[in-house]
């Protein structure tokens, strides 16, 4: 009588994990965000400097920023050929920190370094950053941590500090892990469910 209620609990716990997996969104663009981030972390430690950090709020800004920038070409004045603080400014900037839970008290020290580079090949992406004049931002040792977000043809580099105002902390902590809680609440009703289920 146990055998057919523990094979139950598995099924139910195999057939959670199935459908967990189906509806987990696989993003294309990790691998180009991922190579990046790690030829920034070898070309800092080259100069002894310590690895930079990803930070998801910085990431979310990233990605906002790089999707303003997909509607522009790519040209000699775009990307890491602007002399930083000189990129394009956006109106519907503190829009765009909101959508990421940020205010801009706590990005202000950051710093946002878009690039265009066709077709996103890894290596024309890192020196486009490594052999820049981003490449000063790169090597100050007050920046910790990274966030990265591409779209098209361009990628977008927010650099995050440890200092408060330049954290990249979220503005309001209730709600900001809504998936994460719900995943949570899942796996303790399965599991309550099947403890259940055993006895």
């Amino acid at each position: 009588m146990v055998l057919p209620k523990f094979s139950l609990f598995y099924w139910l716990l195999l057939s959670s994990l199935v459908i967990l997996l189906i509806n987990y969104q696989v993003n294309c663009d990790d691998d180009e965000k991922d190579n990046l981030y790690e030829g920034i972390n070898k070309y800092r430690a080259l100069l002894n400097l310590k690895a930079l950090t990803r930070n998801e709020n910085a990431d979310c800004l990233a990605d906002k920023i790089a999707d303003q920038f997909k509607k522009q070409p790519c040209t000699n004045t775009t990307g890491a050929n602007t002399v930083p603080g000189t990129e394009p400014q956006f109106s519907n900037y503190p829009d765009l920190l909101s959508k990421c839970h940020l205010a801009i008290t706590n990005t202000r020290d950051g710093n946002v370094m878009p690039a265009c580079v066709p077709g996103l090949v890894p290596s024309l992406v890192l020196t486009n950053f490594t052999k820049s004049l981003y490449s000063d931002s790169l090597n100050d040792t007050q920046y910790t941590g990274i966030g990265i977000g591409s779209e098209d043809n361009w990628i977008v580099v927010v650099l995050t500090t440890n200092t408060p105002a330049g954290s990249f902390a979220p503005y309001s902590s209730n709600g900001a892990n809504l998936t994460s809680r719900f995943g949570l609440i899942y796996c303790s009703m399965l599991f309550l469910v099947g403890s259940i289920l055993l006895l």
